[in-house]
Parts: structure tokens; sequence; C-alpha cells
């Protein structure tokens, strides 16, 4: 077997979750374009082990792991993501990141106390 083959492979899947982790705007794809990278990862590991004929196969036991990881990854970011959508009503990560910046904003500008009467107008305005 080819080690060009399944790494190939392997780039097309990380590229593609890449792609899916900067232009996605859900959190879910987000995380599914996560694990798509992590199995390129996978991919890879068992691709090279088989390749280099590694008696304690380090690639495969690897492999494991990250799955294991992957699993835990995907368990709690989904259910974050499921609080999120709880209290906040969406999963699009950019409402999410304007919904607490300006939430920080609002905080900060009303317990100015060193600021004048037009100061504070302006901020509540």
């Amino acid at each position: 077997m080819h080690l060009a083959y399944p790494a190939v492979l392997a780039v097309l899947l990380f590229c593609t979750g890449l792609y899916g982790v900067l232009a996605r705007r859900n959190a879910i794809l987000v995380l599914m374009s996560v694990e798509l990278m992590l199995n390129a990862v996978n991919l890879n590991l068992v691709a090279f082990d088989v390749w280099l004929r590694d008696a304690l196969h380090a690639g495969q036991a690897l492999t494991l792991f990250t799955i294991a990881i992957a699993a835990a990854e995907i368990g709690i970011g989904l259910a974050i993501v499921l609080m999120v959508y709880r209290n906040r009503g969406t999963s699009d990560i950019d409402k999410l990141r304007d919904n607490a910046e300006t939430a920080t904003a609002d905080e900060t500008a009303g317990t100015d106390e060193t600021a004048g009467p037009d100061e504070k107008a302006e901020a509540t305005a």
C-alpha cells in the first residue's frame, strides 16, 4: 500500500474540517468540523503505523486515545451548546459574541461614578 493515498485523503478531510471551523456560524457544525479534523489525524496515525510496521502499534494506540478524547469533547461541547441555546435562543456564534460584548459594555457604562451628567446621558442613550 502506498502512503500517499491515505495521506491525501487525510489532507482532504482536514482541509474540509478547517474550512468548516472557519466558515460556519452554527456551533454544532463547528463541532462536526472539529470531528472531521480529528478523524484526519486518526487516519494519518494508522497509516503511518502500518507504513512503519511498528511492533508496538503506537499509532493505533494513539488513535484509540484520540477517539476517547473526541467522544468526551463532543459530549461536553454539545452540552455547552444546548445550554447556550436555552439561555440565548440561538447557536449562531457571531450573535453570541455580539451579545456578550454589548452586555459587558452596558454593565460598565452604568457603574462609572466619575463621569459627569453629560457623559452618563450619552452612555444610557
